[in-house]
């Protein structure tokens, strides 16, 4: 189908502003054009009854949202998008409050460290390192050990597919991984990155300069943990939600992997939305896809919780 109208408005507001597109900024620049850009798309802030900072024992920095309800709580650990170069907890504010009204359930958000200046693989071990601290500090934190689930959109679904790896031999066990159309392949070359050219929507250009950011070798982009899909075994990875957009690069490799998980005999969702583009997800406070998007990963959430 086409572009949805309120993606197409978006996209013609962008062209008569000259918006600038990220990969021409530089890093300062983009970072801060990024943040301002997702909190104008994601509307007001909604309220949760606690949001707490607070850091791991190794000084990695935290948020914590926490509904009105009575722990031990089903939680949610989330890792921010942003092609492992932008992005920071501020980043996934508007959904992390989102989710944690609308499941309920508490949420908490891991700010690992940004590529170049912390390249592969700092980030995957900063976001499994955090899923182990957590685990651990169960009663401290009011969560429910038996309901944990890991999730992020874009590079932080891919950050959240690698964790489910590492967590699959080193601990914790998870009952879940919502992933928001994530990177899984790095040099996918796929219909959909081939098509996926718009200058004024995140395009193929934009995955190639976060990947050149994240990787200091093309060969690191072989391992398992920086390309998911290559794992050579998906079985014993817990249930998956996985969401895609019709008109993004990413969506063919999220959906691949979507089938690599089911092949293993993991149950998983796949959800394309129609006339979206990559980052939809963020964009609540614009897009009605938004909100659609957020409805069904808090649905998903409930139910996978339910069974913990």
């Amino acid at each position: 189908m086409p572009l949805d109208p309120q993606v197409e408005a978006m996209r013609a507001e962008r062209q008569a502003r000259a918006v600038p597109q990220l990969y021409t900024q530089t890093l300062a620049e983009a970072r801060a054009a990024d943040l301002a850009s997702i909190q104008e798309a994601g509307g007001q802030a909604e309220p949760v009854h606690h949001v707490e900072d607070l850091f791991t024992d190794a000084g990695l920095p935290l948020r914590l949202y926490r509904p009105d309800l009575a722990g031990p709580l089903p939680t949610l650990i989330y890792f921010f998008g942003g092609g492992w170069t932008l992005g920071s907890i501020d980043t996934a504010d508007g959904i992390t409050r989102r989710l944690a009204n609308a499941v309920p359930c508490q949420v908490i958000t891991v700010g690992y460290r940004l590529a170049p200046e912390h390249p592969f693989p700092t980030a995957v071990h900063d976001c499994h390192d955090a899923t182990q601290w957590i685990a651990a500090q169960a009663d401290k934190l009011q969560v429910d050990p038996a309901r944990l689930v890991v999730g992020g959109d874009s590079a932080g679904g891919n950050l959240a597919a690698a964790t489910t790896l590492l967590a699959r031999d080193k601990g914790p066990a998870l009952a879940g991984q919502l992933l928001v159309y994530p990177n899984t392949r790095y040099g996918a070359n796929t219909p959909s990155m081939l098509s996926g050219d718009d200058p004024h929507l995140f395009n193929k250009t934009s995955v190639g300069w976060y990947w050149d950011h994240y990787l200091t070798d093309a060969l690191d982009g072989l391992d398992p943990l920086a390309s998911p899909l290559l794992a050579l075994s998906h079985e014993d990875l817990p249930p998956a939600l996985v969401i895609t957009a019709e008109y993004d690069p990413l969506r063919d490799e999220g959906e691949f992997y979507a089938e690599k998980l089911h092949a293993a005999g993991v149950p998983t969702t796949l959800s394309r939305y129609d006339g979206m583009v990559h980052g939809f997800f963020a964009m609540a406070g614009i897009l009605d896809g938004g909100r659609r998007a957020t409805a069904e990963a808090a649905a998903w959430l409930s139910r996978t919780f339910s069974h913990g």
